[in-house]
């Protein structure tokens, strides 16, 4: 091998995911490219921040060395644009649960969702969904729910800078979220709806921005190349963002 060969692979790219994949099944198909192209068999491909099979968006793909910079990539702020279904609810505040239809005794006004909106902008407690990886007694909560057992999880702080109302037509909703890390954009939508009194089910959801890194910066996942060399593996996208 040449010097350049020796080189130890470090490198983001920034891909927008799209629906029904998981972040991991991402990172695994950029390995297989990556391997294809003669990437060692052991490299590394992690991710900066998940994103669930139901959403879409931007998916930073940390690959070898650069999978050191996962807390950095994830401490940066996060933009979200989701529709929510205010009509019902869900046992996990999305398409994926078991809905229940919702009559609200007057239907809100986009002042009144405006309103609501902002009442959670800033610094705020907010109770995870009972469907989350969060652990209770080491087990994840997704796991106890699904075996049926009640989870109530304790509300914890988080930071949502701003919360602008894109469109609202009675049930629907669209919001563009930008927020700090751990927030649970499903439970945005399900605390909005409850101010109003009505439901507050995610039915879209699409991550616009993680830090320094866009949409407008990433590729669609078709357009990384197969096989991938492992000498174009570079730090752009994190230059780029500086």
């Amino acid at each position: 091998m040449n010097d350049e060969q020796d080189k130890p692979i470090k490198g983001i790219i920034v891909v927008d995911k799209p629906l029904g994949l998981t972040s991991m099944n991402v990172c695994s198909i950029v390995r297989g490219r990556l391997k294809a192209g003669g990437a060692p068999k052991r490299v590394k491909v992690g991710h900066g921040g998940t994103l669930d099979p139901l959403a879409s968006g931007v998916l930073v793909v940390l690959i070898g060395k650069a999978t050191k910079m996962c807390d950095e990539v994830m401490a940066g702020v996060k933009g979200y644009l989701t529709t929510v279904d205010l009509s019902q609810v869900s046992t996990t505040d999305d398409m994926e649960g078991e809905k229940t239809a919702v009559v609200p005794k007057a239907l809100p006004t986009r002042e009144d969702i405006e309103g609501a909106c902002a009442k959670w902008v800033g610094d705020v407690m907010q109770r995870p969904p009972a469907y989350s990886a969060i652990k209770v007694n080491g087990k994840r909560a997704y796991a106890l729910a699904r075996a049926g057992e009640e989870v109530v999880l304790d509300a914890r702080p988080v930071r949502i800078d701003s919360i602008e109302v894109v469109a609202y037509e009675w049930p629907m909703l669209t919001i563009d979220v930008v927020c700090g890390k751990g927030t649970y954009i499903r439970s945005l939508g399900r605390d909005i709806g409850n101010e109003v009194g009505a439901g507050g089910v995610l039915t879209a959801l699409r991550r616009t921005r993680v830090g320094c890194f866009t949409l407008e910066g990433s590729v669609e996942l078709d357009d990384v190349p197969n096989p991938f060399d492992p000498s174009t593996v570079t730090m752009d996208a994190w230059e780029a963002g500086d």
